[in-house]
């Protein structure tokens, strides 16, 4: 009867260890899918996260997307874990109007508006009367506003609402600059035909254009930057913690900055 006990036990010692064992290997096949818009910011996933992720033991799968709207519906549908592509202001506003519960992980480096001009070498060589190519979305044009304030060009009225801004924030305009509103992604072109053309970061780098020939870059608040984001509900989930640690990582920063030039670093890089 001993020997039957002790062989019982045996069997379910044996039994215990092969399904710790068997969960502990499950708990390393970690898996993240991740979405960017084409571009720079699958560029920033593949080269500065992706690597990182997988050293943490994570298969990383990365979706590629060519319009703002997929990538958030994706993610509420669970086909992502987490994009990379949209500036708090967009992410806040596209939640409202589709009832989606978002959560930024962290805010990247991101790539600047500038004025970009095949006429003029300056800021102060721009002459009274140029035409001034800008975007016609509200949230981009509010950005324009503020640089063009930013570069003396203009004044702006106080506290313009970033998802209603318009022409009709412009306060004074001394050298009487003529705007030809154009959707964002044709501004790239803009540059051949208008004196100045204000070009957001992503479509100028899709139009391979050097961020660093802008005449000014934009003093981009972080309010502006992209930044990682995942539903609510995974906030707090393992891979979101894992991918704040790999973008805060000294290696993502050593990726921006020779990958990356011309991106404007979020507040907490700077610090």
């Amino acid at each position: 009867m001993k020997k039957i006990i002790l062989t019982l036990f045996t069997a379910i010692a044996v039994l215990v260890l092969a399904a710790c064992s068997s969960t502990s290997g499950a708990s390393k096949d970690k898996e993240v899918t991740l979405g960017a818009t084409a571009g720079p910011y699958t560029d920033m996933v593949n080269k500065a996260i992706k690597p990182s992720l997988e050293k943490k033991g994570y298969k990383v799968k990365v979706v590629e997307f060519s319009d703002y709207i997929q990538p958030n519906l994706a993610l509420s549908k669970g086909d992502l874990d987490a994009n990379l592509f949209q500036h708090k202001v967009y992410m806040e506003n596209f939640a409202k109007e589709k009832n989606l519960k978002l959560s930024e992980v962290v805010i990247v480096p991101t790539a600047p508006m500038g004025l970009y001009s095949n006429k003029f070498k300056s800021i102060e060589e721009i002459k009274e009367g140029s035409t001034l190519a800008i975007p016609n979305d509200p949230v981009n044009l509010a950005r324009t506003l503020i640089m063009l304030e930013d570069a003396e060009l203009i004044t702006i009225k106080e506290n313009i609402n970033q998802l209603t801004a318009s022409e009709k924030d412009i306060k004074d305009n001394p050298k009487n600059l003529n705007f030809k509103p154009l959707e964002a992604a044709q501004l790239p072109r803009a540059v051949q035909s208008a004196d100045v053309a204000a070009v957001p970061g992503n479509f100028a780098l899709a139009a391979k254009m050097d961020l660093l020939d802008a005449l000014q870059l934009e003093n981009m608040p972080d309010t502006y930057r992209n930044r990682v984001v995942v539903n609510t509900k995974d906030l707090e989930s393992a891979f979101a913690k894992d991918i704040k640690e790999v973008v805060e990582s000294k290696e993502f920063e050593e990726v921006i900055d020779k990958e990356f030039k011309g991106f404007g670093k979020p507040e907490w890089m700077k610090k």
